[in-house]
């Protein structure tokens, strides 16, 4: 049902559509309940999901995810959606902070040394706004340092499949370089490499590369995920958690 990624030591997950309960094009690990599924089945599918962290869905916290760039935080148990963002982070032992994707990028971060964590949606919007970095310098405003944040970017739509036009391939080459566009064989328009955008904005910060882990599942080409493009948007959402576990004692990164 998760994915992991070898670079986080916090609990964490990037679900499958594997493991749920939902049916047809919901089938099965939706966790959405604005795309029309049955809200019982939704719930079902946070406990489960919830569960595989060792909490319960009291302790996962989300936002409404508007494709911006603005950070808030998580608090307390029971918030549920915290408010109108697209990262949350939180510095309070057991909390779960999510986000939820079919296609865009999910994407963690944890402070090795205190715990604290941030999960993070990006779309090309959020890529070009560089909402990561947003996510990191709010970690580092409540005391983390840039050499103890490591970062995964999950499972999203991959080079091979995200085709655009207009002129974000021109935007996209200024702002992260002209390797962030691809031209394919027998595809007239340009493709985007948004997870080299996220390590572009994560180099310049000042992040060693070994900090960042992006995993290589696209969510359009392997039907083990939902996907916006692929079911032409009758899908369901993937929740990305990651639980604030502060270390007893300090910890060697």
């Amino acid at each position: 049902m998760l994915l992991r990624s070898t670079l986080l030591r916090s609990p964490h997950g990037f679900p499958t559509r594997e493991g749920g309960v939902s049916k047809g094009p919901f089938a099965s690990l939706n966790t959405s309940l604005t795309v029309g599924d049955v809200a019982d089945d939704v719930a079902e599918n946070v406990r489960r999901l919830s569960a595989a962290l060792e909490a319960t869905p009291a302790q996962v916290l989300t936002v409404h995810q508007v494709h911006g760039t603005r950070v808030l935080e998580g608090l307390r148990a029971g918030e549920g959606v915290v408010g109108e963002a697209d990262a949350l982070v939180t510095r309070t032992g057991g909390l779960i902070v999510g986000v939820k994707t079919a296609d865009c990028l999910p994407i963690l971060i944890e402070d090795r040394r205190s715990g604290a964590v941030a999960a993070v949606h990006a779309g090309w919007r959020g890529v070009m706004g560089e909402i990561v970095l947003r996510a990191l310098e709010q970690l580092i405003s409540a005391g983390a340092a840039l050499d103890s944040l490591f970062v995964a970017v999950g499972p999203a739509i991959q080079a091979c499949c995200f085709e655009v036009d207009g002129d974000l391939p021109a935007r996209f080459a200024s702002t992260f370089g002209p390797e962030i566009v691809r031209s394919l064989p027998g595809k007239a328009r340009a493709h985007l490499d948004l997870g080299l955008g996220v390590r572009r904005s994560l180099e310049r910060a000042g992040l060693a590369a070994s900090h960042v882990d992006v995993l290589p599942q696209c969510t359009r080409c392997d039907e083990r995920f939902f996907s916006h493009r692929r079911d032409r948007g009758v899908t369901g959402r993937h929740l990305s958690v990651i639980r604030c576990a502060p270390p007893a004692v300090d910890t060697a990164l």
